[in-house]
């Protein structure tokens, strides 16, 4: 039986590699980056962008961080009941066998053991069946909590930013090169730890989640 190694390989937690085309009709302050100009036909197109490096928020954003932690765990622990039930059910296979080696067992003694051990195996499948998907429905809960807690941050960030689009840099995205003067995510990691931190204290209400 395959132990759970794959259930969680994916575990950046984060499905935000996209593009967030977060739009806003403002003027342009003056202490942000130029607008970038391109042809769209023959007319002119204006998009002021900014980017967030998604490797540097997976590594600093302390609520990810602990979440992932958090999953590693319940991994590791699922995978160790897994194995000790695989073990019991090995072992006793391997009892059985030698009793039937040896001339210990009667036909009905042996077809009853046989329908035992096939018993443990299914609940054993079944188990882990259960486990994969539960991870997998909690992981999938926390990647849609994340992706709009970044995305209603980010809608709050360029209340006076003026960016036309935020786009994210990682794994997947499209972004060839960057100015790192477009670079926004320190200031992300930075307002969002904050942001968590204050939903998270105890005058908020909130839970050490924060939801």
């Amino acid at each position: 039986m395959n132990k759970l190694t794959t259930l969680l390989s994916a575990l950046s937690l984060i499905g935000v590699c996209v593009l967030f085309g977060l739009h806003f009709s403002k003027d342009q302050p003056k202490n942000t980056p130029l607008p970038k100009t391109e042809t769209v036909g023959d007319k002119p197109f204006q998009a002021r962008l900014a980017y967030v490096d998604i490797d540097s928020f997976e590594a600093h954003y302390d609520f990810l961080k602990a979440k992932k932690t958090e999953f590693e765990k319940k991994q590791k622990a699922i995978e160790e009941e897994l194995i000790r039930g695989e073990t019991q059910l090995n072992n006793e296979a391997t009892a059985l066998q030698k009793k039937a080696q040896a001339g210990q067992l009667s036909q009905s003694e042996g077809e009853a053991a046989q329908k035992r051990l096939m018993q443990m195996s299914q609940n054993l499948q079944k188990k882990k069946d259960n486990y994969t998907e539960k991870l997998y429905n909690e992981q999938n809960e926390f990647n849609n909590t994340l992706r709009k807690d970044l995305t209603d941050f980010l809608a709050e960030y360029n209340a006076d930013k003026g960016f036309d689009y935020i786009l994210s840099q990682g794994p997947g995205s499209t972004i060839l090169w960057a100015d790192s003067a477009l670079n926004i995510t320190q200031d992300v990691i930075k307002g969002m730890n904050e942001k968590k931190k204050s939903n998270s204290s105890p005058t908020s209400g909130a839970d050490s989640t924060g939801k």
